[in-house]
Order: structure tokens, then C-alpha cells, then sequence
């Protein structure tokens, strides 16, 4: 049963990376859109929109929350917000740059967590779905996130058909876990690309030449890639601006130094990490590559954006497809 509480910001719940969909009648299926995780309060008199980090974004989304006025105070909902390009697929990248038309955005609501000051979060997300469909009322710039109950094999030929990004695959009887990645949610990623924390840098004339990068595994920060490709002198720029303040003296990786440079120069060796400038991990890029090496390296990876709405902590390394 549902418990009194109020309508405020609750940690979201992760999905877990996986290498395979799971399949069987508890499972649903929904497309994984590549945007920003926004959780929607709507509070006595206003709307108040948080990034999975409890940052607001009232000041970039301000239509956003405009279009969710509708919902009845005391309510809280869980989606992603996009940008939809020219062929109608999600483009991080136009979200990212500032350069969609608010037309163009679009916030996808999956879950309700509080409705009317009431806690729902322990029902099952059956449950939670049935009542956000009939909650949230969908508009220019709100949509319902489409769930599908079909085979695990024909969503994976629909997404690829489709080009989309990857698959989340929910129990339906699952309840919302706040910060947690228990494996009820999974994520099973197609496309070669995802975030990683820097914890390096080699500088250049505009500040950063390129960006030393890894992943957590277990308390462990395990380096992945130097990136030089995909950056614009802004980009070198903004990226130096956010990192340039956080050095450190000693290397934050646990897997440095590394004894060859490998067969494509992935490898960090003693003598390269002369060159380095280590930083505090608290930085996440996304990053897009051609492959995983069998060591864990990236091949032709290049720099996509910065991402401020992802806790370093939970960056892992992604199964791709």
C-alpha cells in the first residue's frame, strides 16, 4: 500500500548492464533514449525539474515544466528528456550543445514515484504504470514512454532496424529501488559509445590536448583511453575550464602504469604517464569508439561531450553489441 509522505526529489534507480536481454512474461521492454534522466516534482504551486544529481533545470527546461503543470501537486514522475533530430531519433548531441529548438524537445515520463503526497514506490510497476497513464497527459512536449510485453528477440530487431541506442528491460513487478542497480532494470546497450570519468589530461595550446579516461570497477578507477579525436577548439576549451581546477598529484587509476603500449598505442606506459596531469575523478565525458580491445582499451575513440547529470561513482563499463 502506498504511504503519506511529500512530493521531493527521490535518487533514481539504475539500470544494470547486461550482455543479453533477459526474456519471459515478467519482462517488458522499453527503448533506451539516449538524453538526459529528469525527475519532474510537482509541488503546491510549482513544477520542479531535477537531474539525477539533484541539480534543477528549471533555467534550461523552463517549457518543460510548464508542460507538466497538469499533474496534481504532490506528485512526482521519472523520464528522460531529448532532443529529436531531422530523421526523428534521439541526438544527444543537439541536446547537449544547446542547439535543438524547443520544439524539438521532448520529456519522456516511464514511472510515478509520489502522487498526491502519496509514496508509491513500494507498488509494483505495473501498478505505478496503470496510474501514470492516467496521471500524466501528454502534450507537446510530454510523452508516455512506450512499454512493449513482446519477445526480447523481435524488440532487438526493432532496434536495430530502427537505429535505436539500446533496450531497458523492466520486471513488471518490480518496485522503484532509490539508488540502486539491483538487475530488476536492465540496460542492453547496441551502439558503441557511453560515459567515462576523466582522470588525466595532457595539455595542449588551448588547454587540453587530450583526456585520460576510465571506468569504476568495484572502488576502482580503471583506465580505459587516451582521447585526442572529436574535439573543436571550444570543447578543448570547456573541457579545461572543468578539470584544469582539479588537480592532483598522484594517478588516480588502478591499472597505471601499464608495461606495453599495446598494438594500437592504447596502452599507458610509465614513461607516457610523464606527460600526464592527473585530476580528481569527478568529470564524465561521453565517448563514442569504434571497439573494446581485449584489455579493456578503447579503439578510435573519440570525444563526444561532457556529461554534468552522472555521478562518477556509478560509471561502469557497458556491454555493446
Amino acid at each position: 500500500m502506498a504511504q503519506k509522505s511529500g512530493a521531493a526529489f527521490i535518487e533514481t534507480m539504475d539500470c544494470l548492464p547486461v550482455s543479453k536481454l533477459p526474456e519471459g512474461p515478467e519482462w517488458t521492454y522499453e527503448l533506451k533514449l539516449d538524453g538526459y534522466r529528469l525527475e519532474a516534482v510537482r509541488g503546491e504551486k510549482v513544477v520542479t525539474l531535477y537531474s539525477r544529481r539533484r541539480k534543477v533545470l528549471n533555467g534550461r527546461f523552463s517549457y518543460i515544466a510548464k508542460a507538466l503543470e497538469h499533474l496534481p501537486a504532490g506528485t512526482v514522475v521519472d523520464g528522460e528528456i531529448v532532443a529529436l533530430g531531422p530523421n526523428g531519433h534521439a541526438d544527444f548531441y543537439l541536446l547537449q550543445k544547446f542547439r535543438a529548438a524547443e520544439s524539438q524537445i521532448i520529456y519522456y515520463v516511464f514511472d510515478i514515484l509520489v502522487h498526491e503526497n502519496r509514496n508509491l514506490t513500494r507498488l509494483q510497476l505495473f501498478e505505478r504504470r496503470r496510474l501514470l497513464g492516467e496521471v500524466v497527459k501528454p502534450n507537446q512536449h510530454v510523452a508516455l514512454s512506450a512499454v512493449s510485453d513482446r519477445g526480447a528477440a523481435e524488440m532487438l530487431k526493432f532496434a536495430k532496424t530502427h537505429g535505436v541506442e539500446g533496450l531497458i528491460a523492466k520486471r513488471a513487478d518490480s518496485v522503484y529501488q532509490p539508488g540502486r542497480r539491483t538487475g530488476l532494470w536492465m540496460k542492453y546497450r547496441i551502439n558503441l559509445g557511453q560515459e567515462f570519468v576523466v582522470g588525466g589530461y595532457i595539455s595542449g595550446h588551448l588547454g587540453v590536448d587530450s583526456v585520460v579516461v576510465g571506468f569504476y570497477r568495484g572502488e576502482d578507477l580503471v583506465y580505459a583511453a587516451r582521447v585526442r579525436a572529436g574535439f573543436v577548439p571550444r570543447t578543448r576549451r570547456e573541457v579545461f575550464e572543468k578539470i584544469g581546477r582539479l588537480k592532483i598529484a598522484k594517478c588516480p587509476f588502478a591499472n597505471l602504469p601499464e608495461t606495453e603500449p599495446g598494438r594500437w598505442g592504447q596502452g599507458l606506459t610509465a614513461e607516457k604517464m610523464k606527460e600526464c596531469i592527473w585530476v580528481r575523478p569527478e568529470t564524465v565525458v561521453r565517448i563514442d569508439f569504434l571497439e573494446w580491445t581485449g584489455a579493456n582499451h578503447l579503439r578510435h575513440a573519440k570525444f563526444l561531450a561532457l556529461r554534468d547529470d552522472k555521478d562518477p561513482r556509478k560509471v561502469v563499463k557497458e556491454i555493446t553489441h
